[in-house]
């Protein structure tokens, strides 16, 4: 009875945090069109949709993959789209790639796609061997698309002190030795792969004349799953090496990188740049401040007070059994369990402490020394309005911008309506770089 009681005020607080779907304090209507009757499946599922957008995905092989699973079953929710990415691979190899390879590299992206989306949810169990095995046929189908593009991604892996940083370098098609050209340097967050960023927003870059490049860090996916490194908060220490190379590209024109950062790598982007100062501008979509602050202060004053005394045995214990409760939502569930796996521990306390220990906090982002453009999604409640804290911090160096639900760009990161983001983001990034001498 105790735990169920503390189960309800957990999810009745967490809803407004951490991004469930059914908002209660929103002022317009509802957001999006309920995919799932889990609201957690449902927000995935249209992440997911949101990829068709850059042709990652496609509309009706996603509809069908949430026709299909059952609500909070992480086991449904993988056959499905294990099912849609083993038929569209086999579709793709079938493809003489020579001939047609539109059609080949189309297959191959959305394949790697669903076999992506299909371990989502398998994180929760941190020695599951498909995080791994069909981690690696994703990446391989990518490569597969990636390598029958006109603008061919090219993988480099960087060294970092202590790590490997996998990048991936998209070459501007008006860029040459002769004619360097802006650069965009795009990393994700709490749980997206590098590889999302091409879909999302890569495309929208390279239509603009600018080179883009992604990377990832110690809990990102692919550095997380090689190295089985967690999350630092040192960020800059991911960012500068990464730099570095950019400036050995001649097709890169040095006074003119720009770094963003998507969900929780909007801390990510502005922290590097307190140490980084050889970024032109930052982009924070969203502006977090600090994500352990907004979860903190949405859960029951007990499980607080647990937390502030450093009671480390009873909130693993409590996490832990919220965990394992089926009446816990899965909001609740997943992103702990992605929090273990992303910050690679056993222990709730330390994940959460570890997290709160990404900030940007302080005195922070004084030492950020670029304009910074700011993200706000009218709907997303998982910045939990930290992104007017961070513009107020930032100054005269920031821009924020709202964008609306009216328009269909209210949700996080402004999923499903990524070109009203390109078109908001980019045209203010192109202004600062026409500025710079």
């Amino acid at each position: 009875m105790q735990l169920s009681k503390s189960l309800l005020l957990l999810a009745a607080h967490s809803s407004i945090a951490l991004g469930q779907t059914n908002s209660t304090n929103s002022t317009t209507d509802v957001p999006f069109y309920p995919l799932s009757t889990d609201d957690h499946f449902s927000f995935v599922l249209y992440e997911m949709l949101s990829l068709s957008n850059g042709r990652g995905a496609a509309t009706g092989e996603v509809m069908r993959a949430a026709a299909k699973i059952q609500a909070g079953n992480y086991e449904s929710f993988y056959n499905e789209f294990k099912f849609l990415a083993d038929s569209l691979h086999d579709t793709a190899a079938s493809i003489n790639a020579t001939k047609f390879p539109v059609s080949a590299r189309e297959a191959y992206f959305r394949s790697a796609s669903y076999y992506r989306a299909s371990v989502f949810y398998l994180t929760d169990n941190q020695t599951d061997p498909r995080l791994f095995s069909v981690w690696e046929t994703a990446r391989k189908d990518f490569d597969q698309a990636i390598s029958l593009l006109d603008v061919k991604g090219e993988r480099v892996t960087l060294k970092g002190p202590g790590f490997d940083i996998p990048v991936i370098f998209w070459k501007s098609p008006k860029a040459d030795c002769n004619t360097p050209v802006p650069t965009v340097l795009l990393g994700n967050g709490y749980d997206a792969p590098q590889e999302d960023s091409y879909h999302a927003l890569g495309q929208e870059i390279l239509d603009r004349g600018w080179n883009f490049v992604t990377y990832e860090g110690p809990g990102q996916p692919t550095v997380r799953r090689e190295q089985g490194l967690g999350f630092i908060p040192n960020w800059w220490d991911v960012v500068t090496p990464v730099v570095d190379y950019l400036e050995t590209r001649p097709e890169v024109d040095k006074k003119r990188i720009a770094l963003g950062g998507m969900s929780f790598g909007g801390i990510l982007a502005p922290l590097a740049a307190s140490r980084e100062h050889r970024v032109a501008a930052v982009l924070a979509i969203d502006g977090l401040q600090n994500l352990q602050r907004v979860a903190l202060q949405q859960l029951p004053a007990a499980l607080q007070k647990i937390y502030q005394s450093n009671n480390q045995t009873a909130f693993d214990s409590y996490m832990n059994m919220v965990r394992a409760s089926p009446q816990a939502p899965t909001l609740i569930k997943w992103f702990v369990g992605q929090g273990l796996w992303a910050f690679n521990t056993q222990s709730p306390y330390d994940w959460f402490k570890r997290m709160g220990q990404i900030n940007l906090d302080g005195d922070v982002l004084k030492n950020v020394t670029v304009p910074v453009f700011i993200g706000k999604g009218q709907d997303d409640d998982i910045a939990g309005g930290q992104e007017q804290i961070v513009a107020n911090l930032l100054g005269s160096k920031a821009d924020l911008h709202e964008f609306t639900t009216a328009l269909g760009a209210g949700q996080h990161c402004q999923l499903g309506a990524e070109p009203q983001l390109a078109q908001a983001a980019f045209d203010w990034l192109g202004e600062v770089f026409e500025g710079i001498q």
